[in-house]
């Protein structure tokens, strides 16, 4: 397997992992599906922003999963922190793939200076809360019933990992 940025070529990969998720789980809480050319639109988008968008690949280049980071909160003072998203083809999940994306994201996120890498999960999906833990992750608050899907809602757990030992942000103020 190889973890490398994503190009136009994987968006149908993508497309048909992220289309899974949306219609087989509550890892995504989207109802409607996306064609090729959306998800193209979105990749240059993340990339536009400067934002990475990694794929795990196999030796025939088929992709076995997806993982990006992007803004969390779009006002400026959230500019050090940084949201992702994991997902991983159905039938490759439980193999490393997930976790593989997810040390290379937070690697890519030290590199470009982020602070935290927060993470949104459905409350109920246990293997990616148990992989964040692992990986350092810390549960930050859990929300009841604030999302719906299947005819039933659904709770979220957000997750940090404090990327750095900054005790301020470069170029403001300390108030110590």
């Amino acid at each position: 397997m190889l973890i490398r940025e994503a190009n136009p070529c994987d968006a149908e990969g993508i497309t048909a992992i992220y289309n899974d998720a949306v219609l087989h789980t509550t890892a995504i809480w989207n109802e409607q599906t996306a064609d090729v050319t959306q998800r193209m639109a979105w990749l240059a988008d993340r990339n536009k922003a400067g934002h990475p968008v990694l794929v795990a690949v196999n030796v025939a280049g088929d992709v076995l999963g997806y993982a990006s980071f992007g803004d969390w909160r779009a006002w400026e003072g959230y500019r050090h922190s940084a949201e992702h998203s994991i997902y991983v083809r159905a039938d490759q999940r439980g193999q490393g793939i997930g976790e593989a994306l997810l040390r290379t994201l937070i690697e890519r996120a030290r590199d470009i200076g982020k602070h935290v890498l927060v993470a949104g999960i459905e409350a109920k999906n246990d293997a990616s809360i148990r992989l964040h833990y692992k990986l350092g992750f810390e549960q930050a608050g859990y929300l009841k019933q604030v999302g719906a899907k299947f005819g039933r809602w659904l709770d979220l757990v957000f997750l940090q990992l404090t990327l750095d030992a900054r005790r301020t942000p470069e170029g403001a103020p300390s108030h110590e």
